[in-house]
């Protein structure tokens, strides 16, 4: 549209601006807030020699209160620096000039009048043809006078833009031509839509309190302090120091001194884009810049023109082996995205393109520490090639030779980057290999190759705390493909790798298994070799709990070596399989049958088979045999303490056979109290309660009763307690009048030789047997008052008296034998058997 006009004169007599001629259409409030703003204060002093052509002129653009515009030239008049004409142009709101026209390039429009026109009442200003002063050459040459001034200039530019509240930027210059062409470069710099809306003025006598953005002055409008609200950039004074932090600034900068702003005619925010354009037109810019580019190029892989994205590879490429020998190389943001664009750009452009870049990726990786990635082997021209293996031979070796616990994963990359470059590294791999083989059991707290001959004497399948029954796949990673890769190409790290973790195997079969149960190894591919490390990788998944033994004939089988050949492999198989605790004592006894004690004795696994025996719970039918069958195969080898429990729990599996002897209660009290070590806990309840057991069931001896009650033991009598308390026996009073009898005698006897006995066998006789004998008719009571008469010694009469209603607490005293008066104790019994 065309823009209304106002014009305005200042006599320079005080009275101030008035209006003299305003076009139609244009609100009071407007024409008010327009006389305001347009008014013109001259700089101090006289004007440049006289010459009014040579003061100040004000282009300025206006916010309006109403959402509208004005856009006006405010210029002395006639001899009087004080006097001056004002001329502007209303843009109500959603407006702009005539063919969309930026408002700086209205600066010394010959459309501009400098006077008063003789209409007071103007139409519209139907163009306004730009003057030529702001054209690409003069702002180039204009840009590249204030070369290290734009980046900060830009840089709070853009705050301004994105903040307009943001306060204003101060140009200082001794002319307004200088300040027009600073707000020319900053609208091509800017996003079409944010230059439109840029006000600015190219005077003002006093800046800190002009409305505008971009407020031009003079060096002799006197100093404006910069602030929060006040950015000065003073052309004539001293130059900015240090880089600008803003990349966007920055490569606005460099885009004018490469004389290259047609780049600006889609101006954006977007670093990216802007960067990717500027480097395909052969603009230098910084890392960060860089990679921006780099990251808009990837993301936008499919819809860049070839001749862009060609232009940006080629640039991020740029720089060849002159580079990579001066350059620490590339870290951080710049590296991850030329990685990144290097990795999507493959294929889709000539290696001839690519090369330079994916040498600059690798080199990047290898002196700047990055990822280092896998290019493919055609990716690479072989004057590339060439220029990297020589530049890069030194750092490849020395990185693939680091020793740092974290650096064995980018060995492994710089490893496959020799290869790629055919820099030799085959005397580095004894050493990687043992790195290798120590990180991928570490996490799992194996101690590398230590302990390989463990076990010679000590449980060499010890618990492993926390362990389960080697789940495999439980806790364990696959292999990075790099390792798998070096482990195919390079043999003489394959044996070494190999052998290192079939060393750790051995040491610590179950942190290998849990480690490297999915890691995929060749191991396989080696029959024969590397049993250990076999057994561990190459074994099937857990089985059933109650197939302990088809597992371990499983692993054994995974080892392609037989035990009798390597008994090693028989400790390793053992430890796998049962790393929590010992086999049970059938798994045990049948270990020991299986193999013989030849393989168990070299491999150091006959303690595993002891602590199966003696870690065996009480309802283990198998622990007794499997103790026997341990005394007789190592009848020399047995340490005391050991060797003294396994003869207890030997001892428990012969009771109550013709094997089972004399003095089993001075036996059973022998071997546990005579042993070298403590006996365990587990072995020395069975053996009470087994003795227990014996005795309650009869027939037993009195010199083992009178043994049982001298001894006071109070877990031996709790075993004869709780067994004489048995349902079975309560069946077995109720059933046989012989064996009621027998219990009466035997719960009888000894009184007062142990208050514990005392103890024991009164709650016997008043909580088993006396329920039972109240209950039972009266022709079976019969036949237990035959037995006892039959027995003699008076049984017949105690067993009445005890039996008779209220009779119990008289024959307490009785059965106790109390001490005689003179202190002395009631004489012994006479050791004769009782049935």
């Amino acid at each position: 549209m065309s823009p209304a006009q106002l014009h305005g004169t200042d006599s320079g007599d005080g009275t101030g601006l008035r209006l003299t001629a305003v076009g139609p259409g244009i609100p009071r409030e407007v024409r008010e807030e327009a006389a305001r703003l347009i008014e013109y204060e001259p700089p101090p002093g006289p004007p440049g020699a006289g010459r009014p052509g040579e003061s100040p002129r004000a282009l300025g653009f206006h916010r309006l209160p109403d959402g509208g515009r004005l856009l006006s030239r405010t210029v002395p008049a006639g001899g009087d620096a004080r006097a001056c004409h004002a001329h502007a142009l209303y843009l109500p709101p959603g407006t702009r000039l005539p063919d969309g026209a930026l408002p700086i390039t209205a600066w010394e429009s010959p459309r501009w009048a400098d006077r008063p026109p003789a209409d007071p009442c103007p139409g519209p200003l139907d163009r306004l043809e730009p003057s030529g002063v702001l054209g690409r050459d003069s702002l180039v040459a204009f840009a590249a006078s204030r070369a290290d001034r734009l980046a900060p200039f830009f840089a709070d530019l853009r705050v301004l833009a994105e903040h307009p509240d943001a306060g204003r930027i101060v140009l200082v210059e001794r002319d307004s031509t200088a300040v027009a062409r600073w707000i020319a470069l900053a609208c091509a710099v800017l996003p079409r839509e944010a230059a439109h809306g840029l006000t600015f003025t190219t005077y003002a006598r006093r800046p800190e309190r002009a409305p505008q953005q971009l407020v031009g002055t003079l060096p002799s409008c006197g100093p404006c302090a910069p602030g929060d609200r006040v950015r000065v950039h003073d052309g004539t004074g001293a130059r900015p120091a240090g880089p600008v932090g803003d990349a966007w600034a920055d490569t606005c900068a460099r885009i004018w001194r490469a004389e290259r702003p047609e780049l600006f005619r889609d101006a954006t925010w977007d670093l990216g884009r802007l960067a990717a354009s500027a480097l395909a037109s052969g603009v230098a810019l910084r890392a960060d810049a860089r990679a921006a580019a780099a990251r808009w190029a990837a993301d936008h892989i499919g819809s860049v023109p070839e001749a862009t994205l060609t232009g940006v590879v080629e640039a991020l490429g740029a720089g060849g082996e002159e580079e990579w020998r001066t350059e620490p190389g590339h870290a951080g943001a710049e590296h991850a995205a030329l990685a990144v664009l290097l990795e999507r750009v493959d294929g889709r452009l000539p290696a001839a393109v690519t090369a330079p870049l994916a040498g600059r990726v690798l080199a990047s990786a290898v002196l700047g520490g990055g990822p280092v990635p896998a290019p493919r082997a055609g990716s690479l021209t072989p004057a590339v090639r060439d220029a990297l293996a020589e530049a890069l031979a030194g750092p490849l070796r020395s990185g693939v030779a680091d020793a740092r616990a974290d650096a064995t994963g980018r060995a492994l990359r710089l490893l496959g980057a020799a290869d790629l470059l055919d820099v030799d590294c085959q005397d580095l791999m004894p050493e990687l290999a043992e790195r290798l083989a120590g990180a991928l059991v570490t996490d799992t707290g194996a101690e590398a190759g230590a302990g390989a001959d463990a076990g010679a004497e000590g449980h060499a399948g010890a618990p492993v705390p926390g362990a389960g029954p080697v789940p495999h796949g439980e806790d364990a990673v696959g292999a990075d493909p790099a390792l798998l890769t070096a482990v195919e190409e390079h043999p003489a790290l394959r044996t070494a790798l190999f052998a290192a973790l079939d060393a750790r195997a051995a040491a610590d079969p179950v942190a290998v298994a849990r480690r490297l149960a999915a890691a995929r190894l060749p191991v396989g591919a080696h029959p024969g070799g590397y049993p250990h490390l076999r057994m561990c990788v190459l074994a099937p998944g857990a089985a059933a709990p109650d197939d302990r033994l088809g597992r371990f004939h499983a692993v054994l089988r995974a080892a392609g070596v037989s035990p009798h050949a390597d008994p090693a492999v028989l400790r390793t198989a053992l430890r796998l399989v049962w790393p929590e605790a010992p086999p049970a004592g059938a798994q045990a006894a049948l270990l020991l049958d299986e193999l013989g004690s030849d393989p168990h004795r070299a491999a150091g696994t006959r303690d595993l088979l002891v602590d199966a025996a003696l870690a065996a719970p009480p309802d283990d039918a198998h622990a007794p045999a499997l103790a026997a069958d341990l005394l007789r195969r190592f009848p020399a080898e047995l340490p005391p303490g050991p060797r003294s429990a396994l003869l207890l729990l030997e001892f428990t599996g012969v009771l109550g056979t013709g094997e089972e002897g004399e003095e089993w209660v001075e036996r059973v009290r022998g071997l546990r109290d005579g042993a070298a070590e403590p006996v365990p806990d587990t072995v020395t309840e069975r053996a009470y309660t087994a003795l227990a057991r014996r005795m309650v069931d009869g027939p037993t001896p009195d010199s083992e009763l009178y043994a049982l009650a001298r001894s006071g033991e109070p877990a031996l009598l709790t075993a004869y307690g709780r067994q004489g308390r048995a349902e079975r026996v309560r069946e077995r009073l109720r059933a046989s009048p012989s064996y009621a009898a027998a219990c009466f005698c035997a719960w009888s006897a000894c009184p007062g030789v142990h208050p514990g006995w005392d103890e024991t066998r009164t709650a016997l006789l008043a909580k088993v047997l006396r329920p039972v004998v109240r209950a039972l008719p009266a022709g079976e009571l019969a036949r237990i008052e035959e037995v006892l008469d039959r027995t003699g010694r008076g049984r017949l009469d105690a067993f009445r008296s005890w039996n008779r209603p209220g009779a119990l607490g008289r024959l307490a005293g009785r059965f106790a034998g109390r001490a005689r008066r003179d202190g002395r104790p009631a004489p012994e019994h006479d050791g004769t058997e009782r049935t």
